[in-house]
């Protein structure tokens, strides 16, 4: 061999086998590393949502074209009780393993689910005739689906 000639050598041993439970640790903490969950939300994306339904239910809005607008103090009072309740609901089903997009979904659903039904029944009990809170809605766009859409924006904004 000259001098300008070197020799490398490859280790051609494998490294000793890891026991199952270290190398399922490693596998959860790779996993734990590069997790993202949405759920649960945080308070202030909570006060967003709080503060769309109160914007909702008191403003003119596709829901209170509708059903009527519920004046400010109830329309606060009544989306406090909704949002906690939905929040709730979408907890107790929630799971460790999910990434939050499903129980984030079904707290959307249980806040339009609720708005309409306190809404109907608010009007239900104040209707005595008077039909110009019944004003019909566009085919395309429901109540429910302009809930869930609201909040869900509220959620994006949160996580931007």
């Amino acid at each position: 061999m000259s001098d300008s000639e070197t020799t490398t050598t490859v280790s051609t041993t494998a490294p000793p086998p890891e026991d199952d439970s270290s190398a399922t640790d490693t596998k959860k903490q790779a996993r734990n590393a590069i997790s993202f969950s949405i759920w649960p939300l945080t308070q202030r994306t909570r006060d967003s949502v709080i503060t769309r339904l109160i914007e909702t239910l008191s403003t003119t809005s596709v829901l209170s074209k509708r059903y009527g607008t519920v004046p400010h103090d109830e329309a606060s009072e009544v989306s406090r009780r909704i949002e906690e309740e939905a929040f709730s609901v979408a907890t107790s089903s929630a799971s460790s393993e999910d990434d939050g997009l499903e129980v984030v979904q079904l707290y959307s659903k249980e806040i339009s689910k609720r708005m309409l039904e306190t809404v109907k029944a608010r009007s239900e009990s104040s209707a005595n005739g008077d039909n110009s809170a019944a004003k019909t809605v566009s085919a395309d766009v429901t109540p429910t689906s302009a809930a869930s859409e609201e909040v869900l924006s509220s959620v994006e904004t949160e996580a931007s």
